[in-house]
């Protein structure tokens, strides 16, 4: 929930209201980007009757929690949920002012490996040198995962990668985008990643390893001379289109048992994994959704990738057999998860408008 407010004599919780947003835990991430489209469907009801195609919608509240029901009930109510194309607004904007349609989505794997040496933590000084440190074991494995320029290093991490297109490199490289600003904003001195691409496409549309998390040891206050008995890595890797997550798990558990000296234990499980997702851009659902956004924000929507996974969208896919078409009216510095958590109420009218022009749009084919 959020703990601070811009407006100190107001609630945050459950919502603040002013005059240009409103702050609540989910405010943009998701619950008010999905009331746009009940909003729509409410004003077509009040003003013609009824929506001009029919709809149904899908709620569920578990998608912080890893979303365990909502696989079974797309399985079982297949029949009932029978459409053409599905609509999710869970992801955002290009910019204030720049409307956005996302046709593509990174995918994920997510494993933990941990690496185990002595049966209990060890004197440093009498046992130092003689037995395999954990800490030290694992900090290896994970400076393995990366070749010297950045590059994913586990065997065939590249093999399937769908590359981008020139005319995709063309659209990204005409998007207003300043990497200083960007790199300030981020509070880091230089960009980084795999060589020849630009920032733009390594977060859309490049594979990546990344270390989440680290520990073993002691981590209190000063010193302490001991040989840790384990040590702990959380690994995620995002994914793009025609990599399957299943065999990565593996190929990363493989590299890590090949780089795993035999004085220590090491245990890989892999946690979860979902692919990547793209649609075409040039489909007739694209179209109608261009037209739609164009109609309730008063300008073109430009077409992009974002970096993040929404696993339900493939799960539609394998359900379904529908595309999804990601609609986001949210921004990226609406503080999603975050403190002060809000969205814009223009961005709110705006993609009512936009909701309630795609079932418009979506009627004419």
């Amino acid at each position: 929930d959020n703990t601070t407010s811009p407006h100190p004599t107001l609630d945050p919780q459950p919502s603040t209201l002013d005059s240009q947003a409103i702050y609540a835990r989910g405010a943009t991430d998701d619950k008010g980007q999905f009331y746009t489209h009940i909003k729509a469907a409410e004003a077509w009801s009040k003003t013609a009757g009824r929506p001009p195609v029919n709809l149904i919608f899908v709620i569920e509240g578990e998608e912080e929690s890893g979303s365990e029901n909502l696989e079974i009930f797309l399985e079982e109510r297949a029949a009932d949920l029978k459409c053409d194309v599905a609509v999710i607004s869970d992801t955002s904007q290009y910019a204030p002012g720049i409307p956005a349609i996302t046709y593509g989505l990174r995918g994920i794997l997510a494993c933990e490996i941990i690496v185990e040496g002595p049966s209990r933590d060890l004197h440093s000084g009498v046992f130092g040198g003689a037995v395999a440190n954990p800490v030290n074991v694992l900090c290896a494995i994970v400076a393995s995962l990366h070749d010297a320029a950045g590059r994913v290093a586990v065997e065939g991490f590249y093999e399937q990668v769908l590359p981008l297109t020139h005319e995709e490199r063309k659209q990204f490289a005409e998007l207003p985008f300043e990497e200083a600003a960007f790199l300030k904003e981020l509070g880091v001195r230089g960009p980084h990643g795999e060589p020849g691409y630009s920032s733009i496409e390594r977060r859309w549309a490049r594979p990546t390893c990344d270390v989440n998390g680290i520990f073993g040891g002691y981590t209190g206050a000063g010193p302490k001379t001991i040989v840790p008995a384990r040590a702990t890595a959380k690994v995620t890797c995002r994914l793009v289109p025609d990599q399957d997550p299943a065999a990565l798990t593996e190929a990363v558990r493989q590299h890590c048992e090949k780089h795993a000296p035999p004085g220590v234990r090491l245990k890989f499980t892999a946690q979860h994994g979902s692919p990547a997702f793209l649609v075409d851009p040039k489909s007739p659902y694209i179209a109608a959704a261009k037209r739609a956004v164009a109609k309730g924000f008063g300008k073109e929507p430009v077409l992009i990738r974002e970096g993040g996974t929404i696993p339900v969208v493939e799960s539609l896919k394998r359900r379904l057999g529908v595309d999804t078409l990601l609609l986001g009216w949210g921004q990226n510095t609406d503080n999603l998860h975050g403190p002060n958590e809000h969205f814009s109420l223009g961005d709110f009218h705006r993609g009512i408008k936009a909701s309630a022009a795609l079932w418009a749009e979506l009627a004419k084919d």
